[in-house]
């Protein structure tokens, strides 16, 4: 399962972040967390795929947004929840945004784009169900080839996708 979440945009650009919580969860009976094991996969982007980097900075961000709304990274035993990342780009076509200067000319082209998807899923460690999913698209243009801004769209992204995660009470 993973945490997706849009992240790969310029700062001014809009990111889109939703949430899913699976019905009957309460995410007040999770203390825990642990991070999954495995690659993020294949995300359609070798400079992401290739990039060590990617899957260190979402875990730093997120731990972070984890500690302050109360959830501690489990250092011995079973956690309550482990969290998945899942990441993919994709390219797409935006209609919308035409070249209206070329378009008087007779060359009427539709915006090409790579869009990014960060996701994220809580599961519960005990039955291995999905309890919250929460993430983030954007546009990746010009980001995934300076990680300085890359750093800085993940962190955005990550607390825009935790802005969903519903209040622990303590």
């Amino acid at each position: 399962m993973s945490l997706a979440v849009g992240l790969f945009l310029p700062a001014c650009a809009p990111v889109r972040v939703s949430a899913y919580v699976a019905p009957k969860a309460d995410l007040r009976a999770y203390r825990t967390y642990a991070w999954g094991a495995g690659e993020l996969g294949q995300t359609g982007d070798p400079r992401l795929d290739n990039n060590s980097f990617f899957r260190e900075r979402v875990q730093k961000s997120a731990d972070g947004q984890l500690a302050f709304r109360g959830y501690q990274k489990a250092t011995a035993g079973k956690p309550d929840m482990v969290i998945h990342i899942h990441a993919r780009v994709a390219q797409r076509i935006d209609s919308s945004e035409i070249d209206r200067t070329n378009c008087e000319q007779g060359e009427c082209r539709a915006y090409v784009f790579d869009e990014g998807t960060l996701l994220l899923d809580f599961v519960d460690a005990r039955t291995n169900a999905l309890i919250w999913r929460g993430w983030a698209e954007r546009s990746l243009d010009g980001v995934l080839d300076n990680q300085n801004w890359m750093n800085q769209t993940i962190d955005r992204a990550v607390s825009l996708i935790f802005g969903r995660l519903p209040v622990r009470r303590l």
